[in-house]
């Protein structure tokens, strides 16, 4: 019985130190890659830029910059995801933040998650900081126009097909009045063949 014992010890061993199939390649972060047909990075990335691009040729910017001769002040609030998958939306956010930063036509702030954090480190600096280098309290930028969105998703499949549709919708909200002064969306479909496969 010891003696069985021991040689299934030794078998198992020897099949978890034996290498396996998989093997691992690096390619380039531009390089599109569709493997499952699920949102995936590059979704993430065509989204953002189509978006701020439609975002910042709409006349809610020249309207503002008429008004009071500056560039608006934006910040990104919640994308939810409401789609059938797991999709992580931080990424996506920072998508958009850094094409919104980089269009350089408006100026941008910290989201509430970011503030927080700096807010603690602000009032450490009243008590430990010296009083030439302390930021003073009071003085943040306050937005003028908060960006929220939503991605949906419908799939159908049958017989070894799926076609995945995803659509992005987002709103610029004026903070002050509550205006809604730009409605943007983007959609994408995808096609998906696999054989003797059930959804």
């Amino acid at each position: 019985m010891r003696h069985t014992f021991l040689l299934i010890v030794i078998f198992l061993l020897i099949i978890g130190c034996t290498p396996s199939n998989q093997t691992v390649s690096r390619i380039s972060v531009d390089e599109v890659t569709d493997i499952s047909g699920n949102w995936n990075d590059t979704d993430s990335k065509l989204v953002a830029e189509q978006m701020v691009r439609d975002l910042m040729y709409r006349v809610w910017i020249s309207d503002f910059q008429m008004e009071y001769a500056q560039k608006p002040t934006l910040i990104v609030g919640t994308i939810r995801n409401k789609s059938s998958e797991h999709i992580q939306t931080d990424t996506f956010v920072k998508d958009i933040e850094r094409e919104l930063l980089n269009s350089g036509k408006v100026k941008f702030v910290a989201n509430k998650f970011q503030r927080t954090e700096v807010r603690e480190e602000r009032l450490e600096q009243q008590s430990f900081a010296s009083a030439e280098s302390a930021k003073k309290l009071a003085a943040e930028l306050g937005a003028d126009f908060m960006l929220n969105g939503k991605i949906t998703s419908i799939i159908d499949a049958a017989d070894g097909k799926m076609m995945k549709y995803y659509q992005v919708n987002m709103e610029l909200i004026k903070i002050e009045t509550n205006e809604i002064v730009w409605i943007g969306d983007k959609k994408i479909k995808k096609f998906i063949s696999q054989k003797k496969t059930k959804w």
